[in-house]
């Protein structure tokens, strides 16, 4: 399994790149998985439905699946966060693994940064950014500056700089 990461600030566009980006390497025969940190409160269960009851009763983990998908909650409860390693090893094999978040893990990242949201680039401060993708050219910056709107290239790129897990 590899692993290659996607950052940037809010609204740089990480989930449009994402949404072009996977579908071009699943055609180039991989397949792929992802993991997305969010600092928000993640909740994909609803009140009042027997699993939500069920978990809110005291269940550490509840796995619930229906026709087309399964999805595995698995409630904190007060503990810290796992490390991305751990989630790693618990996701089914696949051929690369897309992280979105989780800046000071250890594994190579690719900045999407777009001039007009007016934010600075992340790198060089977040470790691990090979590369920036952006709808303008990025000057000062010592790393790749891919075209954001040609997806070929970036898919390349990706598939050459993933870290082997």
């Amino acid at each position: 399994m590899k692993v290659f990461g996607i950052a940037g600030h809010s609204g740089m566009g990480k989930t449009t790149l994402l949404e072009r980006l996977i579908p071009e390497l699943t055609a180039r025969g991989l397949v792929v998985s992802l993991v997305k940190h969010s600092h928000k409160n993640v909740d994909i269960d609803r009140p009042g439905k027997d699993s939500f009851r069920l978990r809110e009763s005291g269940c550490k983990e509840v796995l619930l699946l229906g026709n087309h998908r399964w999805a595995l909650m698995h409630e904190l409860r007060g503990a810290e966060e796992p490390p991305l390693a751990a989630l790693l090893d618990r996701m089914q094999h696949c051929d690369l693994v897309l992280v979105e978040g989780f800046k000071d893990g250890d594994f190579p990242k690719l900045e999407v940064w777009r001039r007009d949201v007016g934010k600075p680039t992340l790198w060089p401060d977040w470790p691990g950014i090979v590369a920036l993708a952006s709808d303008a050219p990025a000057t000062s910056v010592d790393v790749p500056v891919l075209g954001l709107s040609d997806i070929a290239p970036i898919a390349e790129f990706v598939m050459a700089h993933a870290a082997t897990r």
